[in-house]
């Protein structure tokens, strides 16, 4: 699973966050996982 940095949009991997809570690229400490888009489908 990959998280995404909030300050700089880069992706992080998992195994980089078992050592450090922390953007390797900016240094924030705000990460989020990046979700897929949901698709709506309409009923007819």
């Amino acid at each position: 699973m990959e998280y995404k940095c909030f300050q700089c949009d880069k992706k992080v991997s998992d195994d980089y966050l078992r050592k450090k809570i922390r953007c390797p690229y900016c240094g924030s400490k705000i990460l989020f996982k990046a979700r897929a888009v949901a698709t709506k489908v309409k009923a007819r």
